[in-house]
């Protein structure tokens, strides 16, 4: 399972987790996210993706299919 969100785009980040002394380690910054329902309204159906609540913002502002169309042509979705 890829840790992507199918709107947005975000992916995990490397970064260092420094200690108190200062020693400098790689990690991963995972990005938040959710598995959500949503009801494509031209469809009939219910379509689920796995977004960070950025996708889930842009998709209540600009609408569903919209964002998809978006995602798509950017190449997010799988």
């Amino acid at each position: 399972m890829s840790k992507i969100c199918q709107i947005t785009g975000k992916r995990r980040m490397v970064g260092s987790k420094v200690s108190h002394s200062n020693i400098k380690t790689k990690r991963i910054f995972n990005p938040n996210l959710q598995k959500k329902r949503f009801y494509w309204e031209e469809e009939k159906i219910w379509v689920t993706l796995k977004v960070t609540p950025k996708g889930m913002k842009t998709i209540n502002k600009i609408g569903l299919e919209k964002a998809l169309k978006r995602a798509a042509v950017k190449g997010y979705l799988d």
